[in-house]
């Protein structure tokens, strides 16, 4: 799934999402960066799974959800026996549930329902082995685990639907269970929803019926083979779909009904990788069935549920969209772990990179067996970039100190994952790596696993130890860092390679002992070398034939390292015009962007508009930007016309990296001609340094341009906010107002952020004050959160005090803090001139306040002083 992520640094958001497997691992890790983590507070110290005292066997659910009050009620009914001791009490995983009832089939003393367990006493302790059930009827308004989209939520009329969510231990929020995945377990659910709703659900359909009282129809699954509790999966509400077959597996494809027609490119290709995976792995698919649900804002990308996918809408693309940001990668990542993380799960979350990095890898090599080798690199490249780009690298990927589990789920587990499998295939063979991972599955099938169980099976059929290697790149941190130097001797027909290996040594990063292939080229010659790199520092001194044009250093893409490599500029050139190396070729472009001569930036353009492969024409535009001269902007300029989109769109963010006169003309007629919305959007977006009446008029029409996910509206409004023009703040005003539903909540948030943006300079925010005010009370957490942000940015002083009303409730809550961050903003950044008024008018109430004080001093001490000269008064003379 899904983290993950992040924890990351964010690329592109879909950029590439097809063939560039680190952003499958980006939008899956999405939850985590959304700030929706699990109220399960991380601890101090090691984590390790928990001790099973009895065998779940079984888990029945009768769950009827409540779409109004987004609520669920229902009863859990869970199978299970002792294992090693008699059972005195059962504890249950069960957050904040409200239980009206426990029974069972032996007699219970009592329970306690702690709000984060359900902890249950029997009159007497079950023997082992010994079957048992309980049954918990419970009621609960989930927070997490459990989430709705209704119309009264802002989403679509006619679309409203309900989904769970369970990993890591969100299962726990809408049901009483064992939250761990040490334990497999069969599953069974039954939901009652209105008629004319369709409830959804692992495994297999047995029945659906309608209770003549109730009115609702319980829709009833069953899942035979067991599974772990985190692919437990519910989907319920209005859903069409479009139905297929592979073999003998049906497949179907669930969709809003609004969205239904975008569900065949999305489902696109399921068929395929299926029959792939099958063929590459040489395991059958292992489950019933296979759906994939699409809901509106999935707190992920995709969960690969137990024969039933939930994915998100935004990944939903057209024909021509899709050319750019496929959801082929994502769709490919989820059902691979249906074997890699739901037949075989990681034991714990130490070991993720056992479901995450399998994922990513087979994403990848479907892509190898569908577009190719240069595709296959290119997707590994951003994967590696993922990893070697990373500052701090110092913990391992198996790794037990983390806070909370989805600390796991991030670059380590994802692309790190994927590295890990594509040098032990480079090692093994193609064949010997499938063997290895065959009988990886097929020993651990319907069971849990930890590393070492890979690490044993491949130790047994290729008679070789790699604890080395293990021990290197998993249970320690890091990877090789290595500046790379070569030099040529004539006289003794000798090359002589020197390394050094740069990074920093430490008790998690380790000094590396790897092999290291080179290769030398001389026209169609060809010398390959094998090196077994094992110090700090050395010089490797190879004999040649004749002496070399190109020296290549790990020539297959084999080694996850970092290098820096020194190189004549002419080898460059040579290494550049190889059309057999991509991946040379690349490198070869990101070693001349740092040269701004002619001769550079006329290899650059040759490979920009004449290279086969698409990934290394994006490399040569993104150089050319780098160089940024008149020369480059001019090749820039003459590259416009590219047949591959993604090319093109390269060409198109490059030259908004420029700002010169002749620009805003080429954008624009670059604009007129182009189809795709996304390169239509960047270029749009490249508009904003250019204020001339022209460009305002152009952003003004593209405004109102409602196109596919309104990549062009969005785009006009990212461009006027770039400009800080006030005129266009009722423009966007309005266009907010008016057609709000055309836009996704996600960018619909960054409109309000774009608006107050605008406003924050103007000398009457009021309109925009109101407007974004008006979002506080929205229930969906991204624009509620947005328009929060979005008052804070305005800077206006006025909307405090509706800003501190939802200053309440859970401290983690993070719409909360969301809050509490614009609160303190505001009162941060009042004016000089305004905080000098104030600090006036504190000063005069203070004075006014002493004022008062002294007058009221001096009245009581002539009250005093009067009472004192009448008791002093001296008795009349005479007086006896």
């Amino acid at each position: 799934m899904t983290c993950r992520n992040y924890f990351f640094v964010l690329l592109a958001f879909f950029s590439n999402l097809s063939l560039v497997n680190s952003e499958t691992f980006e939008l899956e890790s999405e939850y985590c960066r959304l700030g929706m983590v699990p109220a399960l507070e991380g601890v101090e110290g090691r984590k390790y799974a928990p001790s099973r005292e009895v065998d779940v066997e079984h888990l029945l659910l009768n769950v009827t959800p409540d779409f109004g009050a987004r609520s669920v009620s229902g009863t859990a009914t869970i199978r299970f026996q002792p294992i090693a001791h008699d059972l005195v009490e059962l504890k249950l995983d069960a957050f904040d549930l409200d239980v009206s009832e426990v029974e069972s089939s032996v007699a219970i003393r009592e329970y306690d329902n702690t709000g984060e367990k359900i902890v249950i006493l029997f009159e007497e302790p079950i023997p082992v082995g010994e079957p048992a059930t309980v049954s918990i009827t419970y009621s609960a308004e989930p927070r997490l685990g459990l989430f709705f989209r209704t119309p009264e939520m802002g989403y679509r009329e006619g679309d409203a639907h309900c989904f769970t969510q369970g990993e890591t231990h969100q299962a726990r929020y809408w049901y009483p269970c064992y939250d761990y995945p040490n334990e497999r377990f069969s599953s069974e659910i039954i939901c009652n929803v209105p008629e004319g709703m369709v409830a959804l659900s692992n495994g297999k359909k047995i029945s659906q019926k309608k209770d003549r009282d109730s009115g609702l129809v319980a829709w009833r699954w069953l899942q035979e083979k067991p599974h772990v509790n985190y692919l437990v999966t519910l989907c319920a509400g209005n859903f069409e779909k479009i139905e297929d077959n592979y073999k003998k597996v049906p497949m179907a494809f669930w969709m809003p009904p609004s969205r239904i027609d975008d569900a065949a490119i999305y489902f696109d290709g399921t068929k395929e990788m299926m029959a792939f995976f099958e063929d590459y792995i040489g395991v059958s698919y292992p489950w019933e069935k296979y759906d994939q649900v699409v809901v509106d804002d999935f707190v992920a990308g995709g969960m690969e549920n137990t024969s039933q996918t939930t994915l998100t809408t935004r990944a939903i693309q057209n024909a021509e969209t899709r050319k750019i940001r496929s959801a082929e990668g994502l769709v490919a990542h989820e059902l691979a772990h249906q074997w890699f993380g739901d037949l075989v799960t990681c034991k714990d979350w130490s070991h993720i990179w056992l479901n995450e990095g399998f994922a990513t890898y087979y994403d990848a090599l479907y892509h190898e067996h569908k577009y190719g080798r240069d595709h296959f690199l290119w997707e590994m490249r951003g994967n590696a970039n993922s990893v070697l780009n990373r500052k701090n690298d110092t913990r391992p990927m198996v790794f037990r100190d983390y806070e909370k589990p989805f600390d796991q789920f991030d670059y380590r587990a994802y692309p790190k994952g994927s590295w890990i499998l594509n040098m032990l295939r480079s090692r093994l063979g193609d064949d010997l790596y499938r063997k290895c991972i065959k009988t990886y599955l097929d020993r651990h099938s319907y069971k849990v696993a930890r590393t070492e169980d890979l690490m044993k099976v491949i130790e047994e059929l290729s008679g070789r130890d790699w604890d080395l290697f293990f021990d290197q790149y998993v249970f320690n941190a890091h990877h090789p860092e290595l500046t790379v130097s070569y030099a040529w001797d004539a006289k003794q027909g000798l090359a002589k390679v020197s390394i050094k290996q740069t990074q920093k040594i430490s008790d998690t990063v380790l000094k590396f002992e790897i092999p290291i292939e080179l290769r030398f080229k001389k026209g169609d010659s060809v010398e390959n070398r094998t090196i077994q790199l094992t110090e700090a520092e050395e010089d490797f001194y190879l004999a040649l034939p004749w002496k070399p044009e190109v020296v290549r250093i790990d020539p297959e893409y084999s080694l996850l390292a970092k290098f820096d490599i020194k190189k004549p500029r002419d080898m460059l050139f040579a290494q550049l015009e190889d059309e057999s190396d991509m991946i040379g070729r690349v490198w070869a472009i990101e070693a001349l962007k740092e040269k701004k001569d002619q001769k550079t930036i006329d290899a650059l353009k040759k490979r920009l508009n004449a290279d086969i492969f698409w990934g290394v024409r994006v490399e040569a535009a993104k150089a050319l930007k780098a160089i940024h001269t008149d020369e480059a902007r001019e090749a820039l300029l003459a590259s416009q016309e590219q047949e591959n989109d993604r090319a093109r769109q390269a060409v198109a963010q490059a030259l908004g990296g420029f700002f010169h006169d002749t620009v805003p003309d080429a954008i624009l007629e670059f604009l007129e001609s182009e189809t795709n919305p996304i390169i239509a959007s960047d270029l749009i977006r490249s508009l904003a340094p250019y204020q001339d009446s022209e460009v305002q008029a152009a952003l003004l029409a593209e405004l109102n341009n409602d196109g596919f996910n309104q990549y062009r509206s969005n785009a006009a409004i990212a461009a006027m906010r770039g400009q800080t023009d006030p005129a266009y703040i009722e423009p966007v005003l309005g266009k907010l107002k008016t057609d709000a539903t055309l836009y996704g909540n996600r960018e619909y948030g960054t409109n309000l952020k774009a608006l107050a943006s605008l406003a924050s300079d103007s000398d009457d925010t009021s309109s925009v004050r109101q407007f974004l005010v008006g979002h506080l009370n929205d229930p969906r957490d991204t624009v509620m959160t947005a328009a929060v942000a979005s008052l804070a940015t305005l800077g206006d002083p006025k909307a405090l005090a509706a800003l501190q009303t939802f200053d309440a409730g859970d401290p983690a809550d993070p719409r909360r803090k969301a809050v509490q961050s614009a609160v303190a903003k505001l009162k941060g950044d009042q004016k000089p001139d305004q905080n000098i008024k104030t600090l006036r008018e504190e000063v005069m109430e203070i004075q006014e306040a002493n004022r008062k004080l002294q007058k009221d001093f001096e009245e009581l001490k002539k009250k005093l002083d009067a009472k004192g000269d009448a008791e002093e008064e001296p008795e009349e003379e005479g007086t006896p």
